[in-house]
């Protein structure tokens, strides 16, 4: 298939006009429609850049005033609500990836922390951006979350590995469906894709 010249806004496949971010495969976004592959670097513009650093300093900042339940065995990250963003915006990703090494390089459990639950969050920032749908898009930060925080947590203070998990999912769910969803619909009215 091959695409004429095409606006930034809009393409046409297979004759019907198709905005560059909607999904055309039935999963994810349509990060290869958007752009050629030399415009890539080029596509880094300030207000993407600025975006991912806001993203970073908001986690960094919610994480450390809500420090009491944002770190432990039950805990309620709240700036994990902020983990749907690449839903949105995929500048997003790399946001979440430094504000969380940042927060718990800060906080709590050392350099354990640091590493896995970083990674995580990148892990999870990342399916997030493919999900197809804002409901959908809440699970991977849940599960991975989950498994990966509360294991570790789990061997770090000797606590049964099943509870440890399913107290992390559980204040997962809270910040994601119960914080993050919302966060999206009003983020998603105030700017428009």
């Amino acid at each position: 298939m091959k695409l004429k010249k095409r606006d930034v806004n809009d393409c046409r496949v297979k004759g019907r006009k198709v905005r560059d971010h909607e999904p055309l495969w039935g999963f994810g976004k349509t990060f290869p429609l958007r752009q050629d592959p030399g415009r890539a670097m080029k596509r880094i513009s300030v207000v993407r850049l600025v975006r991912g650093s806001l993203v970073a300093g908001v986690y960094v900042a919610l994480t450390l005033i809500f420090a009491p339940v944002s770190f432990g065995p039950v805990q309620v990250r709240v700036s994990e609500a902020l983990t749907l963003l690449p839903w949105l915006w995929i500048e997003a990703v790399p946001g979440l990836f430094v504000g969380c090494l940042i927060a718990n390089f800060m906080g709590g459990f050392g350099i354990i922390d640091v590493i896995f639950g970083s990674a995580a969050t990148l892990a999870a920032a990342l399916l997030t951006a493919r999900m197809p749908t804002r409901r959908l898009a809440a699970i991977p930060p849940v599960v991975i979350n989950a498994l990966v925080v509360g294991g570790y947590l789990s061997v770090l203070l000797e606590l049964p590995v099943i509870p440890t998990m399913f107290y992390v999912g559980l204040g997962q769910i809270v910040a994601c469906f119960g914080l993050g969803i919302p966060l999206l619909a009003v983020i998603e009215r105030r700017f428009p894709r």
